[in-house]
């Protein structure tokens, strides 16, 4: 037990003294406050707010009962919703879990208690709650328009989800690959694993391995010394010494060729270099983040990328789902687009029109946020009004569809017909077995059959 208020606070509330003792000295890792009754528990609750609090049933003035305790519960979770309560009786155990986890318990656990099996639930009630904080923390980033990672705009789930990845990983002082299409933010990426990393004050040094000629890459990574090849005046030092302290990373690893895969892999695994014409092994501590938008696995088999690089370089593997994945998200970017474009080329252009926002919504994006960027400064330049129109993206297919307005209602009869169709389909056109592949009975699926015109 420790009083350092930088430790996660517990509550105790149990009116057990010599149990509450034991509780407060078996938890050396947090910061335990104790309660004997409600009034004082909803008072430290108030103080402290805890992240986590274990709660006995049997409290004044219903010592014998479970009134009390589930009334403390209710109160608990009413003021702090998200605060992990732990249930803890040996009052009818099974009636009083059932009751505790209908209210919002996060655990239950029957008296006399093991002090290391609740340790265990605790340890984990903890941890859930410090996860669920950190995502409400980055869903409120997001929202309206907002950055997680203070550089990546995004309002999606699967955007979210990487996010929260990319904070776990950049402390971890591991090799880091980022798989996704190209113009997904990849290196957007991989500055925030350096920025949220240990080495944030060391250097970060970017390379595009497809955007350098297979004959100079390897001085370019690696360095050379002066004379080592015609052209060579001066000894100079390649990419991975210039990145020593802090992060190189390697966009389109896929695209170095087979030799110097060997010399790569060589260095991950003795962090020792060599420059060109050099003799002298040079020692380098760098961390490596890398990136593709091809299928590594593929090229294994083919023999196009060596097995054993790939597990040196994808300790920690994050995937980027493409613009199309992340619902939402073409809208929020190419608003923020107008704003930045519009202000950078002093234009009058203040927003975008509903055609436009159809459009942008409707289109499939192949180019991801690149070619998204790319249109959006293209139509802030070509728009002739305040707002940027449908035919200033000048985007080929534009769908009727993407110009119909948001209609609930519409989206799940359109729902509903593609639904019916694959279950009859499916089922060769049988009622019975499309009513049950659907989960409804047949006069239902009739009735939808003549509620949307379709054919049987």
């Amino acid at each position: 037990m420790s009083d350092s208020p930088d430790l996660p606070v517990l509550l105790v509330v149990e009116d057990d003294e010599g149990l509450q003792r034991q509780l407060k000295w078996a938890y050396e890792g947090y910061r335990v406050v104790s309660a004997f009754d409600r009034a004082q528990a909803l008072e430290l609750l108030r103080l402290h707010e805890p992240a986590v609090v274990t709660l006995d049933l049997g409290l004044p003035p219903d010592p014998d009962g479970t009134s009390e305790g589930f009334a403390v519960l209710s109160d608990i979770l009413r003021l702090q919703p998200a605060t992990k309560v732990i249930v803890a009786s040996g009052h009818g155990a099974r009636e009083s879990a059932l009751h505790a986890i209908a209210l919002g318990a996060y655990d239950f656990y029957k008296k006399p208690v093991d002090i290391d099996e609740l340790g265990l639930i605790v340890a984990r009630a903890f941890s859930l709650h410090a996860l669920e904080a950190e995502n409400r923390r980055l869903e409120a980033q997001a929202a309206d328009g907002g950055t997680v990672l203070g550089r990546i705009i995004t309002s999606a789930p699967e955007m979210l989800r990487v996010a929260r990845t990319v904070e776990r990983v950049a402390p971890a002082d591991v090799s880091v690959m980022l798989l996704g299409a190209s113009g997904t933010g990849k290196e957007l990426l991989a500055r925030a694993v350096h920025e949220k990393s240990r080495r944030a004050d060391g250097p970060f040094v970017a390379i595009n391995c497809a955007a350098i000629p297979e004959n100079l890459l390897e001085a370019e990574l690696f360095g050379f010394e002066r004379g080592a090849f015609t052209g060579a005046v001066k000894t100079t030092p390649g990419k991975i010494e210039l990145a020593a302290g802090g992060t190189l990373f390697l966009d389109e690893i896929g695209d170095v060729p087979l030799p110097l895969q060997v010399k790569l892999l060589r260095f991950l695994q003795e962090r020792v270099i060599e420059r060109i014409g050099g003799r002298q092994p040079i020692a380098v501590d760098v961390r490596i983040v890398s990136a593709t938008h091809q299928d590594l696995g593929v090229m294994q088999a083919d023999g196009r990328f060596r097995e054993d690089l790939y597990y040196r370089l994808a300790e920690m593997v994050v995937k980027i789902p493409a613009l199309a994945e992340r619902p939402g998200d073409a809208v929020l970017l190419a608003r923020h687009f107008v704003r930045r474009f519009a202000r950078e080329l002093g234009s009058p252009v203040t927003g975008l029109a509903p055609d436009a926002v159809a459009a942008i919504d409707g289109h499939a994006w192949p180019g991801n946020v690149r070619e998204l960027e790319n249109r959006i400064k293209r139509a802030v330049i070509m728009a002739e009004g305040k707002l940027v129109g449908a035919l200033d993206l000048d985007i080929a297919e534009i769908s009727e569809e993407a110009f119909d307005a948001i209609n609930l209602r519409a989206a799940r009869e359109k729902a509903d017909r593609r639904a019916i169709h694959q279950a009859l389909v499916r089922t060769e056109h049988n009622i019975s077995g499309a009513a049950k592949l659907l989960g409804i009975s047949r006069p239902t699926l009739y009735d939808l059959l003549k509620q949307y015109q379709l054919q049987a």
